[in-house]
């Protein structure tokens, strides 16, 4: 007779994954949050005042007890808060450590060994452990105690001059992205040796850099540069890319703004109505792209974005608009994907924020839980290490651990 209960859903992909948390601003958190979206159970491993940007709030979004910004990073996970400094803040950590599988932290180099909890000393306690170590610049190196702040890596990493006008100031990115991009890296190198583990039982050392991370992520423009020899300029006009044919870039309209990307001339002139793009080829695009940029300006200027749209769109010339966060939010096929989620938080209340970069049929990320408060679970995570209450009540009074009063 067949047994008509049906197979237990699994809760991720990643269910039975440890993983601990010491890490601290974006690209770390934003790592480990991927893991929890893929059912890890993510323990986030605070000092007990709590994590640094829990007080730091981008753009000013404070919440009731928790930081807009913190909440972004920080959904999935669980929060017990050590005292690191402490001999039994790291005890804690090292019965934690004993019964986990990945081990992630971006302290400033030398700090990781400072405290007792470089890659040597865990290992000894877990051989098998996937231990991450994040830096700005390198583990060792001229730079290795430089600050690894993501506008000063997309300025030294050459991506600022592919841009722009020439003789203008450079312009960084409107998002965090070498934090973005380093987040991803460090997401694919836990993912790799967690695999490696899986076949061969042992554990190792994963680093990842932010340097490496933004150069790498320009992987064509320079090798242009590095066996094309062709040099990276920019134009009088603001070009969207040293390495590509104009126009390309954002161009305004009557009403608003339009992206254009690497349109048949002679085609656009037709649409535009620009007579001299008629017996243009794609190699003066190239080699008069600031004359290319200026008459596309004026012909766009003409008519408005929807017009432009659809009469670009018709020729089949890559163009579309250009969103602000509202227009996006609202965009038919954001909703059609469900690109943001929605839940509520106990003490933030009703949340809507991006969602999950990836899907699975068998196991799809989810959301059991939002970002945690400070100390949160930090009775939860050491009664599972078989602390009883009065140990638990004898470390919150030396000051070892901090612990919310009572449970959300």
């Amino acid at each position: 007779m067949t047994d008509p209960t049906p197979p237990a859903v699994p809760s991720g992909v990643l269910s039975g994954i440890r993983v601990l948390d010491c890490s601290i601003a974006m690209a770390g958190p934003f790592a480990a949050q991927r893991l929890g979206d893929l059912g890890a159970d993510v323990i986030k491993v605070e000092p007990t005042t709590g994590e640094w940007q829990r007080h730091a709030p981008a753009g000013g979004a404070r919440g009731n007890r928790i930081n807009v910004s913190f909440m972004s990073l920080n959904r999935n996970k669980r929060s017990v808060a050590v005292d690191l400094k402490s001999e039994a803040g790291k005890d804690v950590l090292a019965r934690l450590v004993a019964t986990s599988d990945v081990f992630l932290q971006n302290y400033r180099p030398g700090v990781a060994a400072r405290l007792g909890v470089d890659y040597e000393s865990l290992k000894a306690i877990n051989p098998s452990i996937v231990y991450v170590s994040i830096s700005g610049y390198g583990e060792d190196g001229p730079y290795r105690n430089r600050p690894g702040q993501d506008m000063l890596l997309q300025a030294m990493s050459g991506a600022m001059l592919s841009t722009g006008r020439e003789g203008e100031p450079p312009q960084p990115a409107g998002q965090y992205l070498v934090d973005a991009i380093t987040a991803s890296t460090a997401f694919e190198g836990v993912l790799a040796a967690l695999f490696h583990r899986e076949r061969t039982g042992e554990g190792q050392l994963v680093t990842v850099n932010m340097l490496d991370a933004i150069t790498t992520l320009q992987m064509q423009e320079l090798s242009v540069f590095t066996m094309g020899k062709v040099p990276q300029t920019r134009s009088a006009e603001p070009h969207g890319h040293s390495y590509i044919r104009s126009p390309y870039g954002v161009f305004a309209t009557s009403d608003g703004f339009i992206a254009l990307a690497m349109p048949d001339l002679p085609q656009l002139g037709k649409v535009i109505g620009e007579e001299s793009f008629l017996t243009m080829n794609d190699d003066d695009g190239w080699h008069k792209r600031d004359e290319v940029f200026a008459k596309t300006t004026a012909g766009l200027a003409k008519g408005t974005t929807e017009h432009w749209l659809e009469a670009l769109s018709a020729v089949g010339i890559w163009c579309g608009p250009v969103y602000d966060y509202q227009a996006l939010v609202d965009d038919e096929q954001i909703a059609h994907n469900g690109t943001f989620v929605e839940y509520d938080h106990p003490t933030e209340g009703h949340v809507k924020t991006p969602g999950f970069p990836y899907r699975f049929s068998a196991t799809p990320p989810r959301i059991d839980r939002g970002a945690p408060l400070t100390g949160e679970h930090t009775r939860e995570i050491l009664a599972d290490l078989g602390i009883d209450e009065a140990e638990v009540e004898r470390l919150i009074a030396e000051g070892a651990i901090a612990a919310e009063p009572t449970a959300l």
